[in-house]
């Protein structure tokens, strides 16, 4: 059984939620339809004539890229321009495009937290915060004898999480009362005559990321037929999600030293460096992409070195002049995430038990060339 478009999107946004993004970001479905089987997927960084070909080649119906192809409102749609070609062959071939940028850069277990993995930087947050979590209390009344069934229902799918502690609640014992109405099918009692039951009380946190998670879990356990319970705003926030990651090395190494790990575990062949190679690093900040506004932020956060890209020359003299060192990998160093959002689909997938393909794309789209 293949997945169906809006499932596989359903899996991606499990990993990287849209209201993380930054505002403006072009993310989504960018292209095609995703009301059909989905067979293949291939996942990109940029989606180019090479990558298309390569989606045709694998009879991919789906492309799950990291860069938009659309950055901009379009006027019109000329299939003797580049980008017109590229969308024809995109249409023609019925190959859906589908973007995860900021919000992936932003995610836990995401961008940027893989490429702090694959630096040895022990993340003790973000560079800049970009969205906070809101929470929710809810509150469900349930009879005693399901009372156990519908808070391990509730608290597995995620509620009940506060700071470093899970499975919070509150739990108070009373009475619920209801008359059954003509045409119902009551748990308890009888249709026209009250009803006193022994019920519980159950109160929860509940993140915005699994709300729906969680009250989809609470109303198949309870056993009513209508279920009654209430959902409250709350001011306390929840967690916190931004750009870029910053925290100390595993082992402090010259700049130099440091270098080796970058281009090892960005797996780049050439990076520009900013710094004295001999100085030794401790603590160190990354961000996937362009990265120059956040060198004040680095430094500020105590970072001894910044790995990102697209850094230009007069942002690498304000950063020796502030005495914080740089090491720019480039923008393509962002292809970390293909094998990562690779490996999260695929598991997704097999837990689905769907035999949907899930392929690395294999086309190098770094732009540059080093001489």
């Amino acid at each position: 059984m293949f997945a169906k478009g809006q499932t596989v999107i359903s899996y991606m946004e499990q990993l990287a939620p849209k209201y993380l993004a930054v505002p403006d970001d072009r993310i989504g479905l960018q292209l095609g339809s995703l009301q059909k089987d989905i067979k293949s997927i291939l996942v990109a960084l940029d989606v180019n004539d090479e990558v298309v070909e390569e989606a045709i080649r694998i009879k991919a119906d789906l492309i799950i890229a990291h860069h938009a192809i659309i950055f901009r409102p379009l006027k019109a749609l000329n299939t003797d321009q580049p980008a017109g070609k590229l969308y024809e062959k995109l249409i023609k071939n019925d190959i859906a495009v589908y973007i995860s940028h900021t919000n992936l850069d932003t995610a836990e277990d995401g961008m940027n937290d893989w490429m702090a993995e694959a630096l040895g930087i022990q993340s003790e947050g973000t560079l800049e915060d970009v969205h906070t979590e809101q929470l929710f209390k809810l509150v469900v009344f349930v009879p005693k004898t399901h009372h156990q069934r519908v808070l391990d229902a509730v608290l597995n799918a995620g509620a009940g999480h506060i700071g470093n502690y899970s499975h919070c609640s509150f739990n108070i014992d009373g009475y619920g009362t209801f008359v059954p109405g003509e045409g119902t099918q009551p748990f308890l009692g009888e249709p026209g005559k009250m009803e006193r039951s022994e019920e519980v009380r159950i109160e929860t946190i509940v993140p915005q990321s699994v709300r729906n998670k969680v009250v989809q879990a609470m109303l198949k356990a309870h056993p009513y037929e209508e279920v009654a319970y209430d959902l409250y705003s709350m001011d306390l926030k929840g967690r916190t999600f931004g750009l870029g990651r910053v925290g100390k090395l595993k082992e402090a190494r010259t700049l130099r030293e440091f270098v080796d790990i970058v281009k090892d575990g960005l797996n780049v062949e050439h990076v520009r460096v900013v710094g004295d190679l001999d100085r030794v690093v401790k603590k160190a900040a990354v961000l996937g992409g362009s990265g120059s506004r956040y060198v004040n932020k680095s430094l500020f956060k105590g970072a001894d070195v910044l790995v990102t890209g697209d850094i230009d020359y007069h942002t690498a003299h304000d950063a020796l002049m502030a005495g914080i060192a740089i090491i720019d990998p480039g923008h393509n160093a962002e292809k970390i995430m293909k094998p990562k959002t690779a490996e999260w689909m695929r598991k997704r997938l097999a837990e689905g038990r769907y035999s949907t393909e899930v392929y690395v794309s294999e086309v190098n789209t770094e732009p540059f060339q080093f001489l």
